[in-house]
């Protein structure tokens, strides 16, 4: 089977293959072959690599899904060494972005969003739309400018979690807000200077967009104008800074405990 699976390699255009989108890492690549929004082209293992469960269950993904992989020699590794890639890379179609327009015809009741106004670091994407996936908030919305998008970093220190949410790629922040404002969503603006606390918000039975703003910059003015709420995290100490992916879990979190709250109630009527 391995030998097939070389010789399909082989055949295929390298160019092409160095131009496709990167993913790395073993459980990335494993939640891209299990996603039905990736295209895989081709996946590399080095021949260092210890044969393990994880090794096996992407041989095992890409045989079932038809993608061609095949075991190389270290040194095939040497040009992605700024990756942190454990001797596992695989080559894919770039991330498919949701249309706004799409996502809100989908969400009509009791739906959630995570709008990350300025987040330049794609470690801190990644890792809030991992925590997203996990919270089951049902999409993320990226400016198409002067923010991080979806790239191998992203995808990387998400953990693969692009592949279970959907992504939404806007050119004009505030027409998105007002759009949303139209379509029965409330939005809710994280900001320090408010007098409410992130937890005095009802979260439930409606839809909600929770804007984040960069660590230094905060949300633009213009967004903060158009939200419904304004929410603080209480700090007990004058050194007033949360890392943006931290305080997106914090208040995110809020949202399902009482969310979980609410069905326990309703289960022990």
């Amino acid at each position: 089977m391995l030998s097939l699976f070389k010789h399909h390699t082989n055949g295929l255009n390298c160019e092409k293959m160095e131009n496709s989108s990167i993913v790395y890492g073993k459980n990335s690549v494993i939640e891209a072959l299990k996603s039905s929004k990736r295209n895989l082209n081709r996946i590399m293992l080095s021949k260092a690599l210890r044969v393990d469960s994880k090794i096996e269950e992407i041989k095992d993904l890409a045989i079932n899904k038809g993608v061609p992989f095949v075991f190389v020699e270290r040194e095939k590794f040497a040009k992605y060494t700024e990756y942190n890639h454990q001797g596992v890379i695989a080559f894919a179609s770039p991330i498919k972005y949701t249309e706004l327009d799409d996502f809100i015809e989908m969400h009509r009741e009791n739906s959630s969003l995570v709008f990350l106004d300025g987040v330049e670091d794609p470690h801190n994407v990644g890792a809030i739309i991992r925590t997203c996936v996990c919270a089951g908030i049902n999409g993320i919305i990226l400016p198409a400018r002067r923010s991080a998008l979806i790239n191998e970093v992203t995808e990387k220190t998400s953990a693969g979690a692009i592949n279970h949410i959907s992504i939404i790629k806007v050119n004009s922040p505030v027409n998105a807000i007002q759009k949303l404002k139209d379509n029965n969503w409330w939005v809710i603006a994280s900001d320090h200077h408010s007098s409410n606390n992130y937890y005095d918000i009802d979260f439930l039975n409606m839809n909600f967009v929770l804007v984040m703003g960069a660590e230094h910059s905060g949300i633009s003015k213009s967004i903060l104008n158009l939200s419904d709420f304004k929410v603080k995290i209480p700090m007990l100490t004058d050194f007033n800074s949360l890392n943006v992916s931290a305080a997106t879990g914090i208040i995110i979190y809020e949202y399902v405990r009482q969310k979980l709250t609410a069905e326990k109630k309703n289960e022990q009527r």
